[in-house]
């Protein structure tokens, strides 16, 4: 069986996150939404095997980064059936597909969630009708409960990585500590929920506490000492924890440089939090750096529900510990205090002013003296960017570029607005959304 992960309208409330990668690109406990998909579907990796269909501007960057999957080609879905699945799509446990030869529709909670169709269906995806390509599927098969979760905000995969992160450790059987680490390490609570990679290096004063969940500690991760690691956390592989607290339901890496407190957040690949400070309930992507102290705040002063401004316009979270969702490579000053249910677009230079800095920071701009102004331009952006991968041995390639010349002039009206608002009184909507913390 062949697999096709799809995008649909939806992933627009998942900014500034699906930004710059393809929704099923999303990390959710220790691997990717497309990956939980296949893993599911029992479909391997691989062209033949492998295709997607993608907002178009995303598609060369995609490519390069991931030759094992087809992008955007009719001509591979016109070789034979293929099973099209909702990128934003969780599948549950032990998901039972239909077995029978010919065409079907999957739902979860009454929606679309893949179908098993023919080459005559499939040439009928387009990246921007994928809606109503699904309505179309329905229409002519009906439709089967499948169950599983729907991914539609960026506080939804912050609020589930914790049990995903345990499901993700029952799936993979890796379960294992070589007496090299246990000779440096202190555990507390049951030793077969943690596993640690033999490559990983462990220094001595270093506890992991699995009372409430597993722990993942993948290859050539360095821990340095007198850092505290509660389940269930992952921390991929070349990572590495600088006396760092991280107190459960915490994803890190590729390749992350992490200090101070961290608690019920994901960080990207490549991204940096070296120094002190709190980072809570939070989604960052890659290339990210936080400046020394930086911190968030995740739950009001009132303990009530937070609101997250998605693209520009409070949206109601439904709960009350929210942290913040920063887009990649954005930066933070020295001592940058976020506020609770605070989103930051990409390329943003965000530097501290005293006060708790605005929630609502639009991509490729600043925040100077507490207020959002025009950024840097665009070719000095692109310029840092090119060293910041160079020092770890990547490249910002002209696929890059391009699709930051692209997003440059999605997100210009969003930008114009939060000028505006930056010099104008606030509407009346706006005291509610920025309560204090």
């Amino acid at each position: 069986m062949r697999l096709c992960l799809v995008e649909d309208l939806l992933v627009a409330g998942l900014e500034p996150l699906t930004l710059t990668r393809p929704v099923y690109e999303l990390v959710l406990g220790a691997s990717t939404l497309g990956s939980k998909i296949a893993r599911a579907t029992g479909v391997g990796p691989g062209p033949l095997r492998r295709g997607a269909v993608i907002r178009p501007y995303l598609a060369a960057l995609q490519r390069a980064k991931d030759p094992h999957t087809t992008v955007n080609n009719s001509d591979w879905l016109a070789r034979g059936p293929v099973l099209v699945a909702n990128g934003r799509w969780i599948p549950p446990t032990g998901v039972d597909l239909p077995s029978d030869s010919g065409e079907w529709l999957g739902l979860c909670d009454g929606q679309p969630a893949c179908a098993l169709v023919g080459p005559e269906l499939a040439v009928k995806l387009e990246p921007h009708g994928v809606d109503s390509w699904f309505e179309q599927v329905a229409a002519r098969l009906g439709g089967q409960e499948l169950g599983g979760e729907w991914i539609t905000r960026p506080w939804d995969l912050v609020a589930r990585n914790a049990d995903h992160v345990e499901r993700d450790f029952r799936v993979s059987g890796q379960v294992g500590v070589s007496n090299r680490h246990l000779a440096t390490a202190a555990i507390v609570g049951p030793a077969d929920r943690l596993f640690i990679h033999e490559s990983a290096r462990i220094d001595p004063y270093t506890v992991f506490d699995t009372t409430n969940g597993p722990i993942t500690i993948a290859a050539g991760v360095f821990v340095q000492p007198f850092t505290r690691i509660e389940g269930p956390s992952f921390v991929g592989r070349e990572s590495q924890l600088f006396r760092a607290n991280l107190r459960g339901g915490v994803t890190i890496g590729p390749q992350c440089r992490i200090g101070g407190e961290v608690e019920a957040s994901v960080v990207h690949g490549f991204s940096n939090k070296y120094h002190e400070g709190f980072l809570g309930h939070a989604y960052i992507g890659e290339w990210v750096n936080l400046g020394a102290i930086t911190s968030n705040s995740d739950l009001r002063n009132d303990y009530g529900e937070v609101f997250v401004p998605l693209g520009g316009d409070p949206v109601a979270t439904g709960q009350a510990k929210v942290g913040c969702f920063v887009g990649d490579h954005t930066r933070t000053g020295m001592g940058s205090m976020l506020n609770t249910g605070t989103a930051v677009g990409v390329m943003c230079n965000v530097l501290p002013a005293g006060p708790l800095l605005p929630k609502h920071v639009p991509s490729f701009t600043a925040v100077l003296y507490g207020r959002v102004a025009p950024g840097f331009p665009l070719e000095q952006m692109f310029a840092t960017a090119r060293i910041v991968m160079g020092r770890r041995g990547q490249e910002f390639t002209e696929q890059y570029e391009q699709l930051y010349l692209d997003l440059y002039e999605q997100t210009r009206l969003e930008r114009e607005r939060a000028f505006q608002r930056a010099h104008s009184p606030r509407p009346d909507h706006w005291h509610a959304f920025a309560v204090r913390v």
